[in-house]
């Protein structure tokens, strides 16, 4: 099987580099190990200097946005720092939610425990997440998560404590197990010894982000197709439960939005 890139770029001007990021590569430096491959190092080395402005998971798929001089990253984070910026991800978790849209607000400590999870804590840092439920599939659920706040670990963490977790997460299900094909599709013939996973990594991509240009001001957005493995899940389980995370969502009436229960 072709190695998948370590990421594509999207989009690019004068201010920001947009880029696409394969799970399981680091954004910027790990204290636990200095020499693993890292994002910010290889799109340095093709598009030259660059500024952090946030972080996804090393584990997590998706969109990661790069300022490419000091006034953009000045801009740019402090809309993320004043929770301007709408972040849309899209994880595939065990199960199905007892709700149809939720709004978490579980406070949140990072590293919090000796596996060094964030936890919910009393004395933790304020959350929040939005979630919907995009549809059930047999034993999975898609989710839409949108976080409003940008905690290490936070749509992972919200969702245990919701005694929800994503596909393949050994670090808060304790369970690694991928999809099979065999898990949802009826009247499967294939040889379950030799069967591989559709998808053996943390079932979480950043799918959009939306911000102001830090020149123009005008509101951008951006969204980053699935890697293989994901859109080898969607495409599989679209055929066999007409349930499609790419599909538009459904129109809510005025003043719903971001509604949820508990």
């Amino acid at each position: 099987m072709k190695q998948q890139a370590d990421f594509t770029i999207l989009y690019s001007d004068d201010d920001i580099i947009v880029v696409n990021k394969r799970s399981g590569l680091l954004v910027a430096a790990d204290r636990y190990d200095d020499k693993a491959p890292r994002l910010d190092l290889a799109v340095e080395k093709e598009a030259g200097e660059i500024w952090a402005v946030h972080r996804i998971d090393k584990d997590t798929s998706g969109l990661v946005v790069y300022a490419r001089n000091a006034d953009a990253h000045k801009k740019l984070s402090a809309q993320f720092e004043q929770r301007e910026v709408r972040k849309t991800y899209h994880c595939l978790v065990n199960g199905r939610p007892v709700w149809k849209e939720f709004h978490a607000d579980y406070p949140l400590q990072v590293d919090g425990d000796k596996r060094h999870r964030t936890i919910v804590a009393k004395t933790g840092k304020p959350s929040e997440t939005d979630f919907r439920l995009i549809g059930a599939c047999g034993p999975f659920s898609w989710l839409e998560a949108c976080p409003r706040t940008g905690r290490t670990h936070q749509i992972r963490a919200h969702l245990r404590e919701m005694k929800l977790t994503i596909v393949a997460d050994p670090l808060y299900s304790g369970n690694q197990r991928g999809v099979y094909l065999s898990d949802f599709k009826r009247k499967w013939n294939g040889n379950e010894d030799e069967e591989r996973p559709l998808l053996s990594r943390l079932a979480l991509h950043a799918y959009a982000i939306q911000f102001r240009h830090p020149s123009t001001g005008e509101e951008v957005s951006f969204t980053a197709p699935y890697p293989r493995d994901l859109e080898a899940v969607r495409k599989q389980m679209a055929k066999v439960f007409r349930v499609d995370p790419l599909a538009p969502a459904p129109a809510q009436p005025a003043g719903t939005a971001g509604a949820g229960s508990r």
